[in-house]
């Protein structure tokens, strides 16, 4: 599981998850019948959309091997080394609004978004 920083003192890449989202997530988890000590959210990145990069959020029962894990109000996360590539130092928060509620990221990464906001460029 990452840490705030590696034993040799180097930084780690992060990814926050806001207590909401967190939330949302844990009730899904909870849902699916998943022990959230052990599965998490999967967040990656994949080709795709007319901007070349999306998101993608599923529920995996345990992390890969060379994935990061990342803990927030209870909620695992669990990166890959690719997709860290394109999302490190995002924010997942949930949202609710007149188009609907879900899960949206906040990537600092990012150069440009479609129109809809569903794909990316960094």
């Amino acid at each position: 599981m990452s840490t705030d920083a590696a034993p040799n003192g180097e930084e780690l890449p992060k990814i926050e998850v806001t207590e909401d989202a967190a939330e949302q997530a844990l009730n899904l988890l909870d849902s699916e019948g998943l022990d959230p000590k052990v599965a998490g959210l999967r967040l990656f990145v994949q080709q795709g959309g007319c901007a070349g990069l999306s998101y993608g959020m599923r529920f995996d029962g345990e992390p890969e091997e060379d994935d990061t894990v990342f803990e927030h109000h209870d909620l695992r996360v669990f990166v890959d080394p690719a997709s860290m590539n394109y999302i490190e130092g995002s924010v997942v928060d949930f949202e609710q609004g007149l188009q609907g509620a879900g899960f949206h990221v906040d990537n600092p990464n990012v150069v440009s978004e479609c129109g809809c906001g569903e794909s990316f460029r960094t």
